[in-house]
C-alpha cells in the first residue's frame, strides 16, 4: 500500500503526485517538465501513460497548471490559507478530465480514469488525491515552508507538525534567519 520515495514513506496514490510537484527544483529554476516529451517520460516512469502515447503541448501546459495549483494545495495542509486561484484550477482540471467511478472486485466504489491518454493520466492524479483524502493521508503531503523550496514532502511526524522537507536544510535555514533576525532587533 506504501511506497517509499527516498527516506520517507509515502502512499502509494500519492507518490506521483509528490513526484509531479517536485518536478521543478524552485531554487534551481530547473524544470523537469520542458517539453511534451519529458512529460510522457514522466508519466510513462510513474505507470501511468503508455509509451507510444501522445502528449502534446496542450497537455503540457494543463500538467504545469495543475502541478502548480496542487502545490499551492499542499501549502493548505500545513496551516496557510487557501488559494482561490489554486483552487479554480483544480476545479477545472477536475471538470476537463475523464474521472469515473468504477466498483472493484469487492464492491467498493473506486474513482479512477475514464479514459486513456495524457488526460486518463492526469485524471489518475486527482483520483490519487481523492482516495488519499478519503484515507486521512492527503493532509499529510505538504509544501515545504522555506519560499525558495516548496519541495513536496510526506510529514510524517506523530502530529502531523512538519513545516520543512528537510529540517536539516531548510529548516535550519529558516530557524537560523529567525534568530539573526530577532538578535539584529534586539542590539
Amino acid at each position: 500500500m506504501e511506497t517509499t520515495a527516498g527516506d520517507e514513506t509515502v502512499p502509494r496514490e500519492l507518490v506521483a503526485v509528490q513526484a509531479l510537484v517536485n518536478t521543478i527544483d524552485l531554487e534551481d529554476d530547473d524544470d523537469q517538465l520542458d517539453s511534451p516529451e519529458a512529460l510522457r517520460r514522466f508519466l510513462t516512469g510513474h505507470g501511468l501513460l503508455g509509451a507510444s502515447e501522445p502528449v502534446d503541448q496542450d497537455d503540457l501546459a494543463t500538467a504545469i497548471e495543475l502541478r502548480e495549483a496542487l502545490r499551492a494545495m499542499l501549502r493548505v495542509n500545513h496551516g496557510e490559507p487557501l488559494d482561490p486561484h489554486a483552487l479554480r484550477v483544480v476545479n477545472r482540471a477536475a471538470a476537463g478530465l475523464p474521472l469515473q467511478v468504477a466498483f472493484d472486485d469487492q464492491g467498493h466504489p473506486m474513482l479512477g480514469a475514464g479514459s486513456a491518454g495524457c488526460r486518463g493520466a492526469l485524471a489518475t492524479l486527482l483520483a490519487g488525491v481523492a482516495q488519499a483524502s478519503a484515507q486521512g493521508t492527503w493532509e499529510r503531503l505538504k509544501a515545504c515552508s522555506a519560499e525558495s523550496c516548496q519541495w513536496a514532502f510526506y510529514d510524517r511526524s506523530k502530529n502531523r507538525s512538519g513545516r520543512w522537507c528537510s529540517m536539516q536544510t531548510c529548516g535550519n535555514r529558516t530557524k537560523t534567519r529567525t534568530y539573526r533576525s530577532r538578535r539584529r532587533a534586539g542590539r
